[in-house]
């Protein structure tokens, strides 16, 4: 496990914590598992994401400083942090939706820049589930699953619709296709939320804290899935205050603090020895409750 030495922030954390936070997800432990010929990066075959000194501002506030972060294919990675500490941002600008100013992003082996026909390409190959859903309202479940290999990868709408159907079946609500995302619970939304991207077959998953607008009985439906999804082999990186989710599918556990990774390891050595004093004041606070 590897630590960096920052200086420990005055004040503790800031923000409160989300509901759910040290909830105990009762599963078993996972084992560990272009046409653009100017832009394309040579990458190892099994590296999915590679991030080096990333830096990013929004005015005069440092958002991320000099970040490193290699994500391989089946690798199930967890970020976790105090609120503002980046980690959200870091995922965000893994599809470039939000931009780097300083350093380099490859995915799948394109580098990510300005130019929208990489971006779009990046796009094609990463989902996103997002705190918040967004889910398209006016549109019934199967045509929000629909609407992104139909729009993005053209896919004729019979093979659209089987696709969307398949996915979700696979994560468990293939009886409310005809509804609309107002009928549905939260924990049913985000699970919409995750067949959607899943239609698209992406190469890696990105998770923004995909549980923390939830009730806490809906919280368990959605990790359920996402467990089953990093069962199935499933790249995934994942920004929770879910600690139990972490011990039971991460294969290495991330911890940000100011804009930069502080601390990472594996789920066991992160948890029961952490090397920085600031990692170990985070446990001590997020996993009393």
């Amino acid at each position: 496990m590897t630590a960096i030495n920052i200086s420990q922030p005055e004040g503790g954390l800031d923000g409160g914590s989300p509901s759910g936070i040290g909830n105990v997800l009762h599963v078993q432990p996972l084992s560990s598992q272009e046409s653009f010929s100017q832009q394309q990066v040579p990458m190892s075959a099994d590296k999915i994401i590679e991030a080096t000194n990333v830096s990013k501002w929004y005015g005069t506030f440092r958002a991320l400083t000099d970040v490193n972060l290699t994500v391989r294919k089946g690798e199930r990675i967890v970020i976790c942090g105090p609120s503002g500490s980046g980690k959200s941002t870091l995922i965000r600008c893994f599809n470039r939706l939000e931009a780097h100013q300083e350093g380099e992003i490859t995915v799948n082996g394109i580098r990510l820049h300005n130019k929208m026909r990489n971006v779009t390409e990046v796009r094609k190959n990463v989902g996103m589930v997002f705190q918040h859903f967004n889910l398209f309202p006016h549109m019934t479940v199967l045509m929000n699953c629909m609407a992104g290999p139909m729009w993005i990868k053209d896919v004729p709408e019979a093979e659209a619709k089987k696709t969307a159907l398949k996915f979700l079946k696979r994560v468990r609500i293939p009886e409310q296709a005809n509804k609309y995302p107002v009928q549905l619970s939260g924990g049913q939304q985000q699970r919409v939320a995750i067949a959607r991207s899943l239609c698209m077959e992406p190469a890696v998953m990105l998770f923004d804290e995909p549980t923390s607008a939830l009730d806490p009985e809906m919280v368990s439906e959605v990790l359920e899935t996402m467990t089953s999804l990093a069962r199935d082999g499933m790249t995934m990186v994942c920004v929770t205050h879910e600690m139990g989710f972490a011990r039971a599918v991460a294969d290495r556990v991330i911890f940000m603090d100011l804009g930069r990774i502080v601390e990472e390891g594996k789920p066991n050595d992160f948890f029961t020895n952490p090397q920085h004093d600031r990692t170990k004041l985070f446990l001590s606070q997020i996993l009393r409750h």
